[in-house]
């Protein structure tokens, strides 16, 4: 920033701010009017005069409009890509307008059975795919907090990716099961461990490029009482925080799954899941880390999948809750033993 003495006010004005040692346009800037006048012991008018000297001063880029701004980011990056990660499913991924964002904390929480460890999985399987397909062109860390880590289900899959990016570009190459780094977090200090000292670790070598914890809120509603929650709350913060940290120093999303707490039903409330009325686990404390954040359910529903040669599926639903990108909407899905996709009948998408 400029030095003071480059101002378009009275020498008088100038005189004051240097005997205040208010030498650079910075530190005015960080100063409100009653703290200028106190240091400096000028009149709120002249005081008013410098506040408008240096905002004169400083460099005014062109004015652009909001549509102007979105084009070029949309140009510049093509269509998303490389700032998202796809789920690898064309009809899901135009849901999310490319998939997840590549900063940030999403949150993937539902009741059980819903298909957040499902869709966790597919995940861990298009991150290696290369940018121009979708992926990030890096493996991933799977931390599992609750049970065993399904990996009959990740190598199932896996023979079914592979098969399909196969069919879709034979220059594909890869052995996805090799990309995909499990960890296992016993307690909350385990998991503080992972996070804050052997994760960077295994990131600072540039190979991973997808975190997720499943579950954040497994460990969370087990160590601490209702008398703790001002604690856990804290603790909460703190780990978020880091996980933040995290995904802006090295640019990779980071997926936390979540569980869901049932609400006492009144007339004045609205079911979030399905016929029941359920809220995400953990509170505020843990909500407002979340960047982004997605609600699953399950439904007793059968539905014909996108192959009508094979058998109908559960009917799912895949809602935004909030995100900073997308507004409040909701897509139908189902899971099959290829994995997590889109309904192309879907009726409730895209609304």
């Amino acid at each position: 920033m400029n030095s003071v003495e480059r101002l378009d006010v009275h020498p008088r004005i100038i005189t004051a701010l240097k005997k205040a040692k208010l030498t650079k346009q910075a530190t005015i800037l960080c100063m409100s009017a009653a703290d200028l006048e106190r240091t400096t012991k000028l009149s709120f008018f002249d005081v008013s005069i410098l506040i408008k000297a240096v905002a004169y001063s400083l460099p005014c880029p062109p004015m652009r409009t909001a549509l102007s701004l979105f084009n070029n980011e949309t140009h510049k990056q093509g269509s998303n890509k490389g700032c998202r990660l796809c789920l690898g499913c064309q009809i899901l991924d135009g849901f999310l307008r490319g998939g997840i964002l590549r900063q940030g904390i999403t949150e993937v929480t539902g009741e059980s059975s819903s298909g957040k460890t499902q869709l966790c999985l597919q995940m861990c399987l298009t991150v290696q795919l290369p940018q121009e397909h979708g992926g990030l062109g890096g493996g991933a860390v799977y931390i599992s907090t609750e049970d065993v880590f399904p990996s009959k289900r990740l190598h199932q899959l896996t023979q079914c990716f592979a098969k399909r990016q196969t069919l879709q570009s034979a220059s594909l190459n890869l052995n996805f099961s090799d990309n995909v780094f499990i960890e296992h977090a016993a307690d909350v200090d385990d998991l503080r461990n992972i996070i804050t000292h052997r994760l960077p670790v295994l990131l600072n070598r540039g190979a991973i490029k997808l975190v997720i914890i499943d579950s954040i809120a497994a460990l969370f509603r087990v160590e601490y009482s209702f008398g703790e929650m001002s604690k856990r709350a804290k603790v909460l913060r703190s780990f978020g925080a880091q996980l933040h940290k995290l995904s802006n120093l090295y640019s990779i999303p980071v997926v936390c799954v979540n569980q869901v707490s049932d609400v006492i039903q009144t007339d004045n409330n609205r079911s979030l899941s399905g016929n029941k009325s359920v809220i995400p686990a953990l509170g505020m404390a843990w909500s407002s880390m979340v960047t982004t954040r997605l609600m699953l359910s399950r439904t007793e529903q059968l539905i014909q999948n996108n192959n009508d040669d094979e058998s109908p599926v559960t009917k799912r639903r895949l809602r935004v809750v909030f995100a900073p990108h997308l507004p409040s909407s909701t897509c139908l899905f189902y899971v099959d033993a290829a994995g997590v996709h889109g309904y192309q009948d879907n009726p409730e998408g895209f609304g």
